[in-house]
């Protein structure tokens, strides 16, 4: 394999050099180095311009800002020339975006990307692979991480000689941001995936973890979560099809090796797509997504070329399936507007799974230099080739019927800002309503005890509902459930939902007291209180019977009856997204 990656290699060069005199400007900083280096973010930037100069199929525009305090760049490939973002959406034209450098460290598709854009300029062949598609990428999406550049930070990869950071200029892992958007990486790539309503989207990488003879795995996407003729198409075809070519290729690629013990002989297990990840946000609005995963232990030069090879595959199948896609597409996105129950988690199904055919290496014990302990490692002398199980199907273990519309008070306008930058359309409310809505409390929830990418995440969150009439302002806002980001919606609004606003803080000014209470002056007001209602002075003396820390806090006795009480602030626990009619 080590021998057809060379050549591979060689031709790349080769075809740059010999192809045309201005194909000559274009070889990359990669290609300079024989392989050795990435590019910095400047010659990133500097080659994607001159590249759009020099050939009318490629542009590069700037949308939006980084916490970098530098702009993202989008660039794009059209054979007809036409970037008209309005026309994108045709019956016959599909539109692929390639996400790099989320993790500058892991920076295959950037220099696989640069290769491949200046192909789609010159190179016939590729263009023809292309056909009618519209192939975007974001070059560099992490641009603190690129510019905090060293040869550190990687241990367990092999090259290059220099590379970025995982973190950004604000130290936020951007993998992790595509529901929260804390960034202004996050927001400004959200804009421009809902301009661009990608059909196919691809995030490049570096993977961590076992080591085995493949130079490329893949983290797909959960077919079941895509759901519709497309997420069984996407299992059923596509991707089969997709190995095939990376086979032929010279690049044989098995499932991301997500290992359900310490070695791959055991099985492999798909991963939780959730949409915090760039494809599990992706999902929500019906993209085939997938996460490439270079091998670290390989040789950059092979990772990035293994890279260059995926997304010359990726290309290939999507414009040779174009308009079928587009229609299976058209098909799922009108049946999640119809849709009435969505799945909020999902669980591995430990019963099904598909066998790979997987090329790894004799895993064995042996002692510690450091530790004096047992260690694993991997004996490259001893490889082998065997089917394993991978265990690619989720079923769901928690739904939720979709209302007809969430209504959202306007103060809350961080979450307005992020479901409008996501692609959610709006009702303001034209005047003053009371509306009989349901209502969720927040009976019960817990919190982690250790930060997590700037948040300390709600889960096991348990729900009270009722029905109520709430009073709505003119300019309040109603989202309706039938519409394209139906599935966004769901999943970001409901305060169960895995990645919810809920669980990521966005409301956690409701869940603390604003009023309160003096005990030395309620003491007679209660008194009074539970004269009028006896029904109450039974509850509480109930409470006391039964819960002996209870009966000697005077503070929650007086608490338990506050609570009670007409004072007591409605707001407190009550989440304020809405649930119209329930």
């Amino acid at each position: 394999m080590k021998h057809k990656i060379s050549i591979l290699f060689g031709i790349l060069i080769l075809a740059a050099t010999i192809v045309s005199a201005q194909q000559v400007d274009f070889i990359t900083p990669y290609e300079k180095s024989e392989g050795l280096e990435t590019a910095t973010y400047h010659e990133v930037v500097d080659f994607y311009s001159r590249l759009s100069q020099a050939s009318p199929r490629i542009r590069m525009t700037e949308v939006g800002i980084t916490d970098s305090g530098y702009p993202l760049h989008l660039v794009m490939y059209a054979a007809d020339s036409d970037f008209d973002v309005d026309k994108m959406q045709k019956p016959d034209k599909r539109v692929i975006l390639i996400n790099n450098g989320i993790h500058p460290g892991e920076p295959c598709g950037v220099d696989a990307s640069m290769m491949f854009f200046r192909d789609l300029a010159f190179d016939s062949v590729i263009q023809e692979i292309a056909g009618n598609s519209l192939v975007a990428a974001i070059p560099m999406y992490n641009i603190g991480g690129a510019l905090n550049r060293g040869p550190y930070s990687r241990m367990n990869q092999v090259g290059p000689v220099e590379h970025g950071f995982r973190g950004n200029a604000r130290n936020f892992d951007l993998n992790r941001d595509f529901i929260k958007q804390d960034t202004r990486n996050a927001r400004s790539f959200a804009t421009i995936f809902q301009m661009l309503m990608p059909d196919v989207f691809l995030d490049t990488h570096t993977s961590n973890g076992a080591d085995y003879q493949h130079i490329m795995t893949l983290v797909e996407g959960q077919a079941d979560k895509l759901g519709g003729d497309l997420g069984s198409y996407y299992r059923n075809e596509f991707l089969p099809l997709l190995y095939e070519n990376m086979n032929s290729e010279g690049f044989p690629m098995v499932p991301y090796v997500q290992t359900l013990k310490q070695t791959p002989d055991y099985g492999i297990a798909g991963f939780y797509d959730s949409p915090r990840y760039s494809s599990g946000y992706a999902a929500l609005f019906q993209t085939i997504a997938m996460i490439s995963e270079a091998h670290m232990l390989k040789t950059f030069r092979e990772r990035v070329a293994s890279t260059y090879a995926l997304i010359k595959s990726i290309v290939k199948i999507t414009n040779d399936d174009n308009e079928r896609m587009g229609r299976m597409r058209d098909t799922t996105l009108s049946w999640v507007k119809k849709k009435k129950e969505f799945a909020l988690h999902w669980t591995l199904d430990k019963e099904r799974y598909s066998e790979v055919e997987f090329n790894g290496y004799e895993a064995g014990y042996k002692t510690s230099q450091v530790s004096g302990l047992d260690r694993l490692y991997y004996d490259r002398t001893k490889p082998w080739i065997k089917n394993i199980k991978h265990y690619n199907y989720y079923n769901p273990v928690l739904t939720v019927t979709k209302p007809v519309a969430y209504l959202i008070p306007r103060g809350w306008h961080n979450v307005i800002e992020n479901l409008k930058r996501n692609g959610v359309v709006f009702d303001p409310l034209d005047q003053d309503s009371l509306i009989t809505v349901g209502i969720y409390k927040i009976k019960d929830y817990k919190t982690r005890e250790r930060v997590y990418e700037g948040h300390y995440l709600h889960y096991d969150v348990v729900l009270e509902k009722h029905i109520d009439a709430i009073q709505f302002h003119k300019g309040d806002f109603i989202a309706y459930t039938d519409q394209r980001a139906n599935r966004y919606l769901v999943e970001t609004l409901e305060p169960q939902g895995y990645d919810s606003f809920f669980v990521w803080n966005y409301f956690d000014t409701v869940l603390q007291m604003k009023e309160y209470f003096s005990p030395y002056v309620f003491e007679d007001i209660a008194a009074g209180y539970l004269a009028t209602h006896p029904e109450l002075e039974s509850a509480l003396k109930s409470k006391k019977n039964a819960d002996d820390s209870f009966a000697k806090s005077a503070w929650a006795q007086l608490r338990f009856v506050y609570e009670r009480m007409p004072d007591f602030e409605p707001v407190y626990m009550r989440y304020p997204v809405y649930r119209w009619p329930e």
